[in-house]
C-alpha cells in the first residue's frame, strides 16, 4: 500500500511561486504514475500535472511544472505566477504503471491528505 504525504502549501501573494512536495512510501515508486490535483471550494477535483514513472512523459497545465526524484521517492510541482483562482487543496495521487487516463481522478487509488494553497493579497 502506497502512502503519500504532501507538504509546501501556504498563503502566497498573487504573482508569487510555490513548490509542493509529495513523499511516497510503501511501494516501488518508479512504477507509479504520479499526479497533482487541485480542488477548489465547490468545484470538482481537477488534474494540474502528471508524470510517468520514468519521468519521461508529463502533463502540466500552464504555470505548473512537475518533476520527480525516484531516488528520493518524491514528486514535486512548482506553481509560478500564482493567481487567486489557484486557491484550493492540492492533492498528490498515485497509480501503478498506466499512463492513459492520467487526468481522471477516478483512476487513482492512492491519495495524500492534501495541502492547502491560498493565493491572496
Amino acid at each position: 500500500q502506497v502512502q503519500l504525504v504532501e507538504s509546501g502549501g501556504g498563503l502566497v501573494q498573487p504573482g508569487g511561486s510555490l513548490r509542493l512536495s509529495c513523499a511516497a512510501s510503501g511501494g516501488a515508486f518508479s512504477d507509479y504514475t504520479m499526479a497533482w490535483f487541485r480542488q477548489a471550494p465547490g468545484k470538482e477535483r481537477e488534474a494540474v500535472a502528471a508524470i510517468s514513472g520514468d519521468g519521461e512523459t508529463t502533463f502540466q497545465k500552464y504555470h505548473f511544472t512537475i518533476s520527480r526524484d525516484n531516488a528520493k521517492n518524491t514528486v514535486y510541482v512548482r506553481i509560478d505566477n500564482l493567481k487567486p483562482e489557484d486557491t484550493g487543496v492540492y492533492y498528490c495521487a498515485a497509480r501503478a504503471l498506466q499512463w492513459s487516463g492520467y487526468s481522471d481522478w477516478r483512476n487513482y487509488p492512492h491519495w495524500g491528505q492534501g495541502t492547502q494553497v491560498t493565493v491572496s493579497s
